[in-house]
Order: structure tokens, then C-alpha cells, then sequence
């Protein structure tokens, strides 16, 4: 068995979805179950929706849904047209009422909770609503193409905490319902296609687990099935050792370990969601990252840190973030000070992402969106508080980069005309970051690049 996810772009519209179903077609033998996420840009559509409805914009509210159901509707028909004249004319009447069915439903709840605050449950439901149109869609026209397929709810067997829209998996709630879901599934199917990023809760209660969480789902799904491997289908050619879009010159990487890929995710690669390598590396289950618009492409196996070679293997960042710096005195020779501050930050619900420490001194990078301002206020009682803003993070990621001879020295010497204002050297020796100017930080990532990549190293 293995585990298949399609993101957004995989399923866009009618061509991207009769390509993705020729990538799966050549998988049929290995059982695939196909988690998708929504169709490209639905999800945000979704969102505005929400805000409209709260705002008590009934028209734009009703002109959202409208928009969603005919976008829909177009790609059924679309995709019809794309089926082998040899095999019977699909009949859309069935998948067009299911899309006429779900987007009434939408307009149900926009409508009872117009200018009011929407219950978490509801918008949960009401967000997620893209992956049950896009999944229905894309087995309906798997059937139509001759492909066995079986459609299950992922709110049959994702169980989640209560944290509506940013819950989490309860594993061993999943585990036990999943296994039996999906075999019973498989005993008139070929394929099963669910959906990535809903849950539900113990209780019932929709849920989803927070914005790009459909390759955890996938993921997830592939621990507790025991798959043979998992692949996330994306619209790049696997992991770079950049981002292509600053460095044109990145290059893609074979192979990397969990860990390296789980660094790359939680310093700002935005290609594999910070969630999903652990329960792939739990299980010891090959991750690949692929492109569907390349499908013959050998995109990137992320596997066990033993077949990966130590050194720098790609440089992440974190374009917009700030620092902050307490300084105090009265810290030196004082035990609990450290606690101390980061009780603050947890109490305030503000995550820290690298920390820099003297006797005096503690420096703290925070997402530039996390709201400081009660934090600072009440660290200002422990000692002097500074901010720096504008500020971006990069991070040269590899394994055992500290053990490769000059590696420190490179990076001294790629970044000598820029201001340094911050570096953290992780303690599991896969990640140097350092903080510079914001308008700094591309020309700190192609000079890096360069001296990692490009100079003969």
C-alpha cells in the first residue's frame, strides 16, 4: 500500500486532474490511497467567505459560493470531455448534484450565522468544505476513466483534539478507526481517495488542522497504515538546495534525512508542511516529494539519516521577523532567569525560534506576525528591552555541518558585507542560522549559494 497526496495546483482544474489521475493509474497495483487537498485557490476563497459572512455581506457571501460551485461544475465538465470516446460518456448529473448539495450547504450556514460571529465548528466545516468538493470530483472522474475508486470521509476516521481550527491528531484514535475504514474500502476498490487537512473531533465536531496540514494527513495516514512509502505530489521538482525563485541556480536534492527535511520545513521551506516528516521517520517510511507537472521527474526521498551524506544540503529562510533583546544585570549568577522569560512567551501563545544567551543577555527571534507587544511589556520588568524589526533569518541546513571542516568560515565569508545582528548553531548540528536586514537577505542566499553550491564545493 502507499500513500499518494495531491496539493492545490495538482488538482487546479480539468488538465491538472487528468494528469494527476495518470499518475495514479500507473500506481494501481500498490494500492494507493489518495489523500488531495482543494483545488487551487479555494481554500482561500473559503476564508473570505467567513470574513464576508461575519461582516454581514450577503452578496459578496452569495457571489463567493456561486463562484466555488461554478468552478467546480466547469471542471466536471471539462474532465467529461478528456474521457477515451471508446468508454461510455460519464453521466455528470450524479457529481453535479453533489456539488449543488455541498455548496447549499455553505450557503445554509453563511446565511444562518450572517453579520454574527461563526462557532470555530462551523467555520471549520465551512473552510474545509474545498477538499470534499475536490475529492468528490476527482473519484468520480477516476471511476469514469476505468479506475476502481472508492470514496471515504477523513472525519470517519480523523480524529482530532477541540482546537477547531488548529487541531491535532489523536494517533491512537486513528489508528484504531483508519485500518478498518480503508480495508473495508479496498474490498470493492482498487484506489481510495479521501481528504487531507479535516478531522473531526471525538464527539463530532468538524475540525482542520491548520493551513497546508494535508501532507501531514498524509503522512499520518501512511504511519498508521504501514505503507510501503508516501508521496507528496507538489508543482516543484522535489526540495533545492534554494529557493528557486532567489536562486535560479538551486539545484534539486536526491536524498535527505528526516531530520534535515524536518529543519528545512520548520526554518521556512515551504514545500513539505513542518508536520509531516515525523510520522513518516516514526515508521521508518520513505517520503518523496515530486512534481505532478513532472511526473517522470526524480524529485527528492526524504529516508533513515544512516544512507545520507553529512554536509550542507540546502539554505532555508524566514523572510520577515524580529528580534528582540533583554538585557539585565541582575541576571548574572541568578538561577531561573531563562524560565522566567520563556514562561512569558508561552503564556502570551508567541514561539521562539532561535534564542542567543550571555550571563546578561538573551536575543529571541519571533515571526513578525506574532503579537509581542503584552510580551515585551511585561518583559520590560525583568530588564531592558530592545526590538529590532525588519529583520530575516537564514539558515544553512545539513547534517553535521558543524563537522564539516570550514563550513563556519564559508559562511563568515559569503555574508562579510552584511551586518550579522544574530547567530544560533542548533544542538542536533544541523542547522547554522544567522539574522540580517531584511533587504539584505537575498543577496545573503545567493552568496551563500555560491560558496556552498556553485564554487566547486
Amino acid at each position: 500500500m502507499i500513500v499518494m497526496k495531491f496539493g492545490g495546483t495538482s488538482i487546479a482544474d480539468a488538465a491538472a486532474i487528468k494528469r494527476t489521475i495518470s499518475i495514479i493509474t500507473k500506481k494501481m497495483r500498490s494500492k494507493p490511497v489518495v489523500v488531495v487537498s482543494a483545488c487551487s485557490g479555494i481554500t482561500n476563497l473559503l476564508h473570505q467567505l467567513v470574513d464576508f459572512t461575519e461582516q454581514g455581506d450577503k452578496e459578496h457571501s452569495e457571489q463567493i459560493i456561486s463562484s466555488i460551485k461554478d468552478r467546480h461544475k466547469d471542471t466536471v465538465d471539462g474532465l467529461a470531455s478528456m474521457v477515451d470516446p471508446k468508454r461510455p460518456t460519464p453521466d455528470t448529473t450524479d457529481i453535479n448534484q453533489k456539488i449543488d448539495n455541498l455548496c447549499n450547504s455553505l450557503w445554509t450556514l453563511s446565511k444562518a450565522h450572517m453579520g454574527g460571529q461563526i462557532p470555530d465548528a462551523d467555520k471549520a466545516y465551512m473552510i474545509s468544505m474545498g477538499e470534499y468538493l475536490s475529492s468528490n470530483i476527482v473519484c468520480f472522474m477516476m471511476n469514469a476513466f476505468g479506475l476502481k475508486t472508492a470514496w471515504i470521509d477523513a472525519r470517519h476516521f480523523m480524529i482530532t483534539s477541540r482546537n477547531y481550527l488548529c487541531a491535532t491528531a489523536d494517533i491512537p484514535e486513528v489508528t484504531k478507526r483508519a485500518n478498518s475504514i480503508i480495508d473495508k474500502a479496498f474490498k470493492n476498490a482498487d484506489a481510495v481517495i479521501t481528504q487531507g487537512f479535516m478531522g473531526v473531533t471525538i464527539e463530532g465536531d468538524p475540525t482542520i488542522m491548520g493551513r497546508g496540514s494535508s501532507d501531514y494527513s498524509a503522512s499520518l495516514l501512511g504511519m498508521v497504515l504501514d505503507a510501503d512509502r508516501i508521496e507528496i505530489w507538489t508543482d516543484v521538482d522535489g526540495i533545492c538546495t534554494a529557493d528557486p525563485n532567489i536562486v535560479p541556480e538551486a539545484k534539486g536534492i536526491n536524498k535527505l534525512s528526516y531530520e534535515e527535511a524536518a529543519e528545512l520545513a520548520r526554518f521556512g521551506a515551504k514545500v513539505l508542511h513542518p508536520l509531516s516528516i515525523e510520522p513518516a521517520a516514526g515508521k521508518n517510511i520513505p517520503l518523496y516529494v515530486l512534481n505532478s507537472m513532472n511526473p517522470d521527474g526524480e524529485g527528492t526521498v526524504v529516508m533513515n539519516s544512516q544512507c545520507i551524506f553529512d554536509g550542507v544540503k540546502s539554505i532555508s529562510y524566514n523572510e520577515n521577523i524580529r528580534v528582540i533583546n533583554i538585557y539585565s544585570p541582575k541576571m548574572i549568577n541568578t538561577t531561573g532567569s531563562l524560565t522566567r522569560i520563556f514562561s512569558i512567551f508561552e503564556k502570551h501563545g508567541v514561539s521562539v525560534d532561535m534564542i542567543s544567551t550571555s550571563e546578561a543577555s538573551v536575543s529571541v527571534t519571533v515571526d513578525a506576525k506574532a503579537p509581542i507587544d503584552p510580551v515585551v511589556a511585561e518583559l520590560s520588568k525583568i530588564g531592558n528591552i530592545t526590538v529590532d524589526r525588519d529583520k530575516s533569518q537564514v539558515s544553512i541546513i545539513g547534517k553535521n555541518i558543524i563537522g564539516v571542516k570550514g563550513a563556519v568560515a564559508a559562511v563568515f565569508e559569503a555574508v562579510s558585507d552584511s551586518k550579522i545582528y544574530m547567530m544560533s548553531q542548533g544542538s542536533s548540528f544541523l542547522n547554522l542560522s544567522i539574522v540580517v536586514d531584511r533587504p539584505e537577505m537575498m543577496t545573503v542566499i545567493r552568496n551563500l549559494h555560491k560558496t556552498f553550491f556553485e564554487n566547486g564545493n
